[in-house]
């Protein structure tokens, strides 16, 4: 008796830190609905850092279960991960095998009572509900939490953000496979083409068996020493100067033009003051400029929200997760657009997003729109800013953003933003300085035209590349260099594209300052061809051309399928 109480007790943080968590204890501590990320083979338990993550839950979510040691170390500060390790509960031995992520419909088996005593008392979990010191393997121990663990009721209303619409199960299996590409047939003619694409990317890049991965993720560090021996992550000021006399250029020619009462210059030189100004909160957002938090946040919000009516809070959620699921059908806001754009024929299923957490229909409406996608592409690309706008106003009305921690009054001065663009542009410019409906009309529909290359960028590194999905060992960066292409052009024309023709570079490496990526590029072709790995790579009107043969490709699909489907309604199959 004396032994067992003394195996309760509370550990301390060294030796909680320093004990082997086994894989099936990781996978029952993600059953009972804890959020387990695995960095360094260091086991974080990350439940009570949900609430202040800037980067929203969704991001952490998709990685529940996983090794995300190079996603945590792109994506964050060398403090920011040094502040991890008060969540650091255990360690794991050798190489570790990615679970799918619940919100990914990944399944889970708990552990029962008499096993979690039995094989690791110091595991032992006590209930939040009962005083007592029976243990439950149902509940959270003050074992796994940090010293300032929020209390259970917080704890609990986290479990049930993260997990979602996705809830865990306690009777299925996880861990039964390495290779998570089957799927359960549902359109056998569309499951089959499913399968042709797993099976041409499987024949393009490198194989998906753990040792070949662990062998191109650590060329991939050795890559990212060599950009920061060479201060590739340094910011170039002297190239911000030259961004700001641009700007500056637009803005004046946007006020000149206003004030002699010539309306359509104006709307162009603004329109194109917003395309040039979401660059630099592109790289704002990403920590890219001064690498601080804080300073580059504050940027961004100036820029984006004061100056263009956008939300980089809404940004920073959405895109987040895109780098981090790219191209994934149901996870990757990025390239849900139905009813307007369908890349894939998995849409023709009406999947679920798990980024909106609605079903994206493929009703009547949608089946026409796709059937034009290919040549209403940028007529619809064209009002994207006026989508922009919405969604950036949904998630500051909802509070979608953090409200603890650092970024808690984000959402607040993102909203005074909003107040002080829509009285400059919408009431004194258009609405007061502007005369006659027509007049006001096409200086709004010009300006936010205008900003139409920008959609067209963001869309071109994405829709024409795979979105198969090659299971949980596919390494990070693999997956970044085989759903995103890159944009050649000529180094005068850099400023037009804004670090956005280098893509795929930027989502190996995203807090690397935009004015360094053509250097980088020369790097990322080398690791490419030592890893074998296909490096997509096209000017912008062959780009363009692929995608819109892209969108052509998937209409064509659409088309077989409603033929098919008639078919079989009127019974001659």
């Amino acid at each position: 008796m004396a032994s067992r109480n003394a195996s309760s007790r509370p550990q301390p943080q060294s030796t909680r830190k320093s004990q082997i968590v086994g894989r099936r204890q990781v996978e029952a501590l993600i059953a009972n609905g804890h959020s387990i990320v695995i960095v360094d083979s260091k086991v974080l338990k990350v439940d009570a850092w949900i609430p202040y993550h800037p980067g929203g839950d969704k991001a952490i979510a998709h990685m529940v279960g996983r090794d995300a040691t190079d996603e945590v170390d792109r994506f964050h500060s060398k403090e920011t991960r040094a502040g991890m390790e008060q969540y650091q509960i255990g360690r794991v031995e050798g190489l570790w095998v990615n679970f799918l992520p619940p919100i990914q419909g990944g399944k889970f088996r708990t552990l029962e009572k008499s096993d979690l005593v039995e094989h690791d008392s110091a595991l032992e979990v006590t209930s939040e509900q009962d005083t007592s010191s029976t243990p439950s393997s149902a509940d959270s121990s003050p074992i796994f939490d940090p010293a300032d663990q929020p209390s259970a009721s917080v704890r609990r209303r986290n479990v049930g953000d993260i997990r979602m619409s996705r809830t865990s199960s306690t009777s299925s299996i996880s861990s039964t496979g390495l290779d998570d590409s089957a799927q359960k047939p549902t359109m056998s003619v569309m499951d089959a083409r499913t399968q042709r694409e797993i099976d041409l990317d499987k024949s393009l890049y490198p194989s998906l068996d753990p040792a070949t991965q662990a062998d191109v993720v650590e060329k991939y560090r050795k890559l990212e020493k060599r950009i920061e021996a060479e201060n590739l992550y340094q910011c170039r000021y002297s190239s911000y100067a030259i961004e700001g006399v641009r700007y500056i250029l637009f803005f004046s020619l946007f006020v000149l033009f206003l004030s002699w009462g010539w309306y359509i210059p104006s709307a162009f030189f603004l329109g194109t003051l917003w395309h040039q100004l979401s660059f630099t909160v592109h790289d704002a957002g990403h920590a890219g400029i001064t690498h601080n938090f804080t300073a580059d946040t504050v940027i961004g919000m100036l820029i984006a929200d004061y100056c263009g009516g956008l939300s980089i809070g809404w940004w920073k959620f959405n895109h987040n997760v895109h780098h981090l699921v790219t191209n994934s059908t149901e996870h990757d806001p990025d390239i849900q657009h139905m009813p307007f754009f369908a890349i894939s024929h998995k849409f023709f299923g009406s999947l679920t997003s798990s980024y909106y957490e609605r079903i994206m229909t493929y009703d009547a409406f949608a089946k026409f729109m796709i059937r034009y996608q290919d040549y209403l592409y940028y007529l619809i690309l064209s009002f994207g800013r006026f989508n922009l706008y919405r969604l950036s106003w949904l998630y500051l009305l909802s509070g979608q953003g953090p409200r603890k921690g650092k970024a808690w009054w984000h959402r607040y001065f993102e909203i005074v933003g909003q107040v002080f663009f829509w009285t400059w542009y919408g009431y004194i410019v258009v609405y007061k300085t502007i005369p006659g409906g027509w007049n006001k009309l096409a200086f709004v529909m010009i300006s936010h035209m205008i900003t139409m290359p920008l959609h067209c960028q963001i869309t071109l590194s994405h829709f024409a590349m795979s979105t198969a999905d090659l299971g949980t060992t596919e390494s990070f960066p693999q997956k970044m260099l085989r759903t995103t292409m890159d944009v050649d052009c000529p180094q005068w024309l850099d400023f037009f594209h804004g670090g956005l023709q280098y893509q795929a570079i930027h989502h190996l490496f995203p807090r690397m300052p935009r004015h360094n990526l053509r250097r980088t590029q020369e790097l990322v072709r080398e690791f490419c061809k030592e890893a074998n790995i296909p490096y997509a790579t096209y000017g912008f009107i062959d780009g363009n051309k692929v995608v819109i043969g892209k969108l052509g490709d998937v209409s064509r699909q659409a088309a077989i399928l409603a033929e098919c489907q008639r078919t079989i309604a009127r019974g001659d199959h």
